[in-house]
């Protein structure tokens, strides 16, 4: 029962003060385990002028084990598969990094901050971030593309796919 109370918790505090550039929703109010983010594209990035999906997935034993975060929205990213299923490297996110007292809020500006400033040490896609380091001029170029095809207008969410195992 502490887990729901702690999710409510987060969820009032990324609804009501969520930092700039992130919304978040409950696509199904009964299912405090699922949230959709939205997430703006920061300025002065190739992400700019992008909304971006975010879904994040509670675990039954948050907060001893780590949300799951992915793009619903493709992004060309060194640290972003370039694929539908959109799994995010990042160091606040994985098992042996996460601690309990982390605030989802800070995991969705520590998200935001990887838009901002790619990991290309720490890659999912190995050959975006040899662009990234070798030619920054032409990811750029293919970054913003992406913002055009895939960030704007309306985010697409994927459907529930918990639903399937039943």
């Amino acid at each position: 029962m502490a887990s729901i109370k702690r999710i409510q918790k987060e969820l009032a505090e990324c609804t009501t003060s969520s930092p700039a550039g992130i919304s978040v929703t409950l696509p199904d109010d009964s299912d405090l385990h699922r949230w959709h983010v939205t997430l703006q594209g920061p300025s002065n990035t190739p992400y700019a002028g992008g909304a971006f999906g975010l879904v994040v997935s509670l675990p039954p034993d948050y907060p001893f084990k780590p949300p799951t975060v992915t793009f619903a929205t493709r992004i060309y990213h060194p640290n972003v598969t370039n694929d539908s299923q959109g799994n995010i490297c990042l160091g606040v996110l994985k098992h042996e990094n996460w601690k309990p007292s982390t605030k989802l809020v800070g995991v969705l500006e520590a998200v935001r901050g990887l838009l901002a400033e790619p990991n290309p040490d720490d890659p999912l896609e190995a050959r975006i971030a040899d662009e990234y380091r070798q030619d920054r001029a032409g990811w750029e170029k293919t970054a913003k593309q992406y913002v055009a095809r895939y960030a704007k207008g309306e985010i697409t969410w994927p459907e529930k796919e918990e639903g399937k195992k039943a």
